[in-house]
């Protein structure tokens, strides 16, 4: 083989390549389109006998041996990819470093620490020999009744678009042939997060006008950053699934956005064009219309093997078709080095790096960065020295596997289970929950009573006695509710937002002993909380903070780090009340004098988007606008003058939003188009500059091209997307 140019590293990557494709014969070739399920019974027939692409959920010396076998057994050698679900660390392999979820870290507002979470993770794939990993999630969380929402980076585009193409960044580091970096794949392309009732893989009902506005640009904003996968979503788009939609896959993803990267369908995509969309009637013509319309590799469905070669063999399918798609995927692996460097696992020296001190300090920080503070009446928050009695309540707050969030269970890898691993299979001496972080700063009377969780049964108050003692006796009672892993997550979709099971009552139990309660949330999405809002005196939102959250609640109940998060997503008063995103079209439902919301129920949100308090203070003074009339092909340049006016450093993120006031089309009561986050010493004060391009401003037409209208605009600075919360400005922009 070491004469043949695609084995000569010396040559290019494109010479490698067509040489390659030349000699592979028509069913090497569409084995390549196929990604196996390692766990099957036939994988090694897929790998030696159908010389298949690439396999999932494979790890350790299985992964060794299959891989020898296609690099060293098989005709032409060509080398598999890897692939797994490396959401937020590389959660599925014991022992690695679990960070916030990516909902938790958009809450942030500080997208470096998404990037810095997915080199660490990519690293620690890269020591279990894994090359790619299925992620970022590039979708909205627009419909909270959605399982899924914990994997996306809020409601808004602008702020999501900076998240997914940060982790991309970190993915794939500065090129794919460091060793150090994986394969990013973006998901779920498109419109999975929009379905009808927020049901998972149901049909969405989005025009091309609202996906190119709403949903498309993460996707696109991941795509620039150089992402070089892309996932198919399960759904369908107006009776068209995605795995057939040659608009999406073809005209806009491909032509529209250059993208040079694979697509490769979710699971069992083409298979389900038969069985459960019945778009198709036979394996057959599933596999044609999928590769047609752009579809490049497809996972865990076999059939399509038999059926793609028997489709070019009769002519069903034009063989070019297979040939561009190998292109793409031979591409991607001699870019990402596996024909060179088979990136075999080191599990050795991987014991040094997962879940090393500075990886779970990264977490950390995460976490700090992410807390978001709701409510603080009458400044019982931070915790004083007084406070020597605290009682723990809840089950949350000593549920490591609530604390980590979706995509964290160890169920599948191969290496051997360790003493003291939790229900997710991950050491316990690696996670830190409220429960731990407070018994481990001394000084304290520590009770804990788990009082009931979120899968307690309703009327079940078995545990409220214990609750309430400890309660009665403390000096503060952390009650720490939420959600659980067995009821979020794909295909977990819940009709109601309230506090599951019991928790409520035990929370008003508790509430009534007299003790001033600080509630914290731990949990996957927003939950409608009215009566906790209006009752309890100080609320934090933790989501799923990831192996250290406790120590990050902990320090910043009692003071050691302020609160810095700002929402990413809005908080409902009710589950009817949905849809409460604060980028809603002109109506009755948006914030405005006229909007007389629901006849039972207040309008707006419970909490908007982009809130979040300190125990500091900030002026937003002195906001500034150049030009005030602006002209095609220019920026807008908005300052403002941030001043901490309290007596603690902190954080504030300065938001801009804009209105179009007059357009041909209907378009968003406010969109942010711009964000500053500032860090500030007590009495400090800093100037912070947002720049807005003149086609930020731009609106898709009826004709699905983008256009800015010359009119007037309003511009909105602010610490919130509350319209209490802005200040506001107008501008104009002439031809």
């Amino acid at each position: 083989m070491a004469e043949t140019t695609y084995a000569d590293c010396s040559r290019s990557t494109e010479d490698r390549l067509e040489d390659l494709l030349a000699r592979m014969t028509p069913e090497e070739k569409v084995g390549q389109l196929f990604q196996g399920n390692a766990r099957s019974d036939d994988v090694e027939l897929w790998v030696r006998d159908w010389g298949c692409g690439s396999l999932l959920q494979a790890s350790g010396e299985k992964m060794i041996r299959l891989q020898k076998i296609a690099s060293e057994e098989t005709r032409l050698g060509i080398p598999l990819l890897f692939g797994i679900d490396a959401i937020h660390g590389h959660n599925q392999w014991r022992g690695a470093t679990i960070f916030p979820t990516q909902m938790t870290l958009a809450c942030s507002w500080k997208p470096e620490l998404a990037e810095r979470m997915g080199a660490i993770t990519g690293r620690e794939m890269r020591y279990s020999g894994l090359h790619w990993t299925f992620s970022p999630t590039a979708e909205l969380a627009r419909d909270l009744r959605w399982g899924r929402c914990d994997e996306a980076a809020g409601e808004d585009p602008l702020l999501a678009s900076d998240f997914v193409a940060a982790i991309v960044r970190g993915y794939q580091g500065k090129s794919l042939s460091d060793p150090d970096s994986v394969l990013a794949c973006v998901k779920h392309f498109a419109g999975y997060c929009g379905t009808e009732g927020g049901r998972d893989a149901s049909e969405a009902h989005l025009t091309r006008r609202e996906l190119l506005t709403t949903f498309l640009p993460v996707f696109e904003a991941a795509v620039r950053a150089g992402a070089a996968t892309v996932m198919i979503a399960y759904n369908c788009i107006d009776g068209q699934p995605c795995n057939t939609n040659r608009w999406l896959l073809s005209d806009v993803l491909v032509d529209a956005w250059e993208f040079r990267g694979f697509t490769i369908t979710d699971w069992n995509n083409v298979g389900a064009l038969v069985t459960r969309q019945f778009t198709c009637r036979d394996i057959v013509e599933a596999s044609v219309k999928s590769l047609e319309a752009g579809m490049h590799m497809c996972m865990t469905t076999p059939e399509f093997v038999r059926a793609t070669i028997e489709a070019v063999r009769t002519g069903r399918l034009d063989s070019a078709i297979v040939d561009a798609a190998v292109r793409r995927i031979l591409r991607m692996k001699f870019a990402v080095g596996v024909f060179d460097d088979k990136r075999y696992p080191d599990l050795d020296a991987g014991k040094a790096v997962w879940a090393c001190p500075a990886h779970q300090e990264a977490s950390l920080a995460a976490a700090r960065e992410s807390l978001v503070l709701l409510k603080n009446e009458g400044d019982l928050l931070p915790l004083t020295q007084e406070v020597r009695t605290v009682a723990v309540i809840g089950a949350n707050a000593d549920d490591e596997f609530a604390q980590l969030g979706d995509w964290s269970r160890v169920g599948w890898n191969t290496h051997e289970r360790c003493e003291g691993e939790t229900g997710s299979g991950h050491p316990r001496e690696n996670i830190t929950t409220i429960v731990d972080a407070l018994r481990a700063r001394g000084g304290l009377n520590v009770t804990f009573a788990r009082g009931c969780g979120p899968l307690d049964a309703a009327e079940d108050d078995s545990g409220f006695e214990a609750a309430t003692r400890a309660a009665a006796q403390a000096d503060v009672a952390v009650v720490v509710l939420g959600d659980e892993r067995s009821i979020v997550g794909e295909t977990f979709d819940r009709a109601h937002l309230a506090l599951p099971g019991n928790q409520q009552a035990m929370l008003k139990a508790v509430h009534a002993t007299g003790t001033p309660v600080v509630l914290v949330l731990i949990n996957s999405k927003p939950i409608a909380i009215p009566w906790a809002a209006e009752h309890v005196p100080a609320i934090v939102e933790a989501f799923n903070p990831g192996m250290r959250g406790g120590t990050a609640v902990i320090d910043a109940l009692f003071g050691a780090r302020n609160f810095h998060g700002k929402l990413c997503v809005s908080f409902p008063r009710c589950t009817g009340q949905l849809p409460v995103y604060y980028n809603q079209l002109p109506g009755w439902h948006c914030e405005q004098p006229t909007n007389l919301g629901y006849v039972d129920e207040t309008p707006g949100p419970l909490y908007a988007f982009g809130y979040g308090l300190s125990y500091t203070r900030f002026d937003i003074t002195d906001v500034k606008l150049s030009p005030e009339v602006l002209r095609t092909g220019e920026t807008l340049t908005v300052s403002a003058t941030v001043k901490n006016v309290g007596d603690r450093p902190g954080v504030e993120v300065v938001q801009v939003y804009v209105n179009d006031v007059a357009s041909t089309l209907s378009t968003p009561c406010k969109e942010l188009k711009g964000y500053a986050r500032v860090t500030l010493e007590p009495a400090e004060e800093q100037t912070v500059t947002v720049e807005i391009p003149c086609a930020k401003l731009a609106f898709f037409g009826a004709d699905l091209n983008p256009v800015v209208e010359p009119g007037a605009f309003e511009l909105m600075v602010g610490s919130s997307s509350r319209d209490r919360d802005l200040q506001r400005f107008r501008f104009e922009v002439i031809d």
